[in-house]
């Protein structure tokens, strides 16, 4: 069968994207030269004579109104299958295309490599979405990545870092990212993302949204950046109402759904934090440059290895770095027992940019900090955790 199935009336581009699928994907291209598409969807099938493919993209020509509409009907009818959209990206259209289900936005003047990419994660997507029978290890090869923000200490920017976080991934993996606050008391992601979310975490955990994953989708609230969120309850009465296994629940759905998780958590170690935890395959540690901080950071550490709940892969960051305050990269290492992986120097574009409600990585603000969380977004890109030593994270330093 063909993997693969394209809708345009454009020659060129169904050449590039030939090339692109053998370039090295497994599969084959069957084409319809027309900008029409089907009332039905349907009608499409059948006309292919052929199991579902993996992905359908739209091409240029065909009509943008058109290709809307039909990504919706197919959202619901099959949303296993992952649809591209080529044209041109806008922030303004990127959000209507997500709330179509439009898994990615294609350039129609993409190279082969480029498109060969981007076929590569549409391809994933489709594989972590598709409901079969199959063991366990292979349903979890499929999850996505679940980076929880941690810091056992209040005031150390963990929010900002985890909006930051969100967005610059959001660059890798359009419309494959989504951030949960699970601050559920005095969660800012709202505000740090300036968004006003007509459902929260408390539709999220719902019974409805727990047993049907459209539904739950349903929930997230849409960022210009090209990511989802799902922000915190509006008061903190609402919190008390949402349990550890809710949550658990919760990141085992968007795990499935999304090739990125990212979560903000609260100050401390609460049991929501630690049933969040356990769903992380990896966690952010943010200190402040401190001694408070750094000894809680110490503490809950130490905590975590008794509790024997600690992810093996783990990123130790030291956010608002100031050399002057009195203490040293080194001075935090020795203290905690593991090396800072990104230091994030204090910056005014950052402070700002947590006041604008815009992450400084959206906008690509020339910032000293914008370098660190650069490379800190860099750590979760699957070409840098492939040829990374993950024994670095796990080195004690004396």
């Amino acid at each position: 069968m063909s993997r693969f199935t394209l809708i345009t009336p454009d020659v060129d581009f169904d050449g590039r994207l030939r090339q692109a699928v053998a370039g090295g994907l497994q599969g084959g291209v069957q084409t319809f030269f027309t900008s029409l598409l089907p009332a039905d969807p349907n009608d499409l099938f059948a006309a292919l004579n052929q199991e579902l493919p993996e992905v359908l993209i739209l091409g240029p020509d065909v009509p943008v109104e058109e290709a809307l509409r039909f990504a919706t009907v197919m959202n619901v009818r099959f949303p296993e299958l992952s649809v591209i959209l080529a044209t041109e990206p806008d922030p303004d259209f990127i959000l209507q295309a997500m709330r179509a289900g439009i898994r990615d936005i294609l350039s129609p003047g993409s190279d082969p490599a480029q498109m060969r990419v981007l076929l590569e994660r549409a391809s994933q997507s489709f594989a972590s979405r598709y409901r079969v029978q199959a063991p366990p290890p292979a349903a979890e090869a499929n999850k996505g990545l679940v980076i929880g923000v941690f810091s056992p200490k209040g005031g150390v920017g963990k929010t900002t870092i985890a909006t930051n976080i969100a967005i610059g991934l959001g660059k890798i993996a359009p419309m494959s990212v989504v951030i949960v606050d699970l601050d559920l008391q005095f969660g800012d992601v709202a505000s740090g993302l300036y968004l006003d979310p007509q459902h929260t975490v408390t539709d999220a955990v719902s019974p409805a949204a727990s047993q049907d994953s459209l539904v739950l989708k349903a929930f997230l609230t849409v960022h210009p950046g090209g990511i989802y969120a799902v922000c915190a309850p509006p008061t903190p009465v609402d919190a008390d109402e949402i349990t550890s296994e809710q949550v658990s629940r919760l990141l085992e759905q968007l795990s499935e759904q999304f090739q990125y998780v990212v979560v903000d958590t609260a100050p401390g170690l609460p049991e929501i934090g630690l049933a969040a935890m356990e769903q992380c395959t990896d966690v952010v540690w943010v200190s402040g440059m401190d001694i408070p901080s750094v000894r809680g950071l110490r503490s809950g550490l130490d905590v975590l290895r008794q509790l024997d709940i600690l992810p093996e892969t783990r990123h130790v960051v030291l956010n608002m770095a100031d050399s002057k305050l009195g203490l040293t990269v080194q001075d935090l290492e020795s203290t905690i027992g593991a090396p800072v992986d990104v230091s994030i120097p204090r910056s005014r574009a950052v402070a700002l940019s947590t006041n604008r409600g815009i992450p400084v990585l959206q906008e690509s603000a020339k910032d000293p900090a914008t370098k660190g969380l650069n490379q800190l977004v860099e750590r979760f890109n699957p070409a840098w955790r492939a040829t990374s030593q993950r024994k670095l994270h796990r080195r004690v330093v004396v």
